[in-house]
């Protein structure tokens, strides 16, 4: 586990390698602003940030098309998929810009 800090909250972070999370950790997750659903406006692409740091994205019909680890720093985000693929996208006013698109949070979760 690594220990980070994000929008002042530290967080305790699950890696791939130790997906156990302890009680506390996983209740810190689950109050960090960024948790949760994001969409894209057509609601095509959905990307779940989990709480126990780890992400889950459809596409269309296709459910879990990809799926790995993430890790915030401040507005930040960094992801690296289970198939080695990595990516990065920024927080901008409630708003996820993450590889050319734009998400949002899901108001019907």
């Amino acid at each position: 586990m690594k220990m980070i800090t994000a929008a002042g909250l530290a967080l305790l972070v699950a890696f791939a390698s130790n997906p156990t999370l302890t009680q506390e950790g996983s209740h810190q997750l689950q109050d960090h602003p960024y948790v949760g659903m994001w969409v894209t406006e057509d609601g095509r692409i959905r990307h779940e940030l989990l709480p126990n740091g780890r992400y889950d994205e459809a596409r269309g019909n296709r459910e879990s098309a990809y799926q790995g680890r993430y890790e915030v720093q401040g507005s930040h985000i960094e992801y690296w998929d289970d198939t080695g693929f990595t990516a990065d996208g920024d927080f901008i006013n409630d708003v996820l810009y993450h590889g050319g698109m734009i998400l949002y949070r899901s108001t019907t979760e």
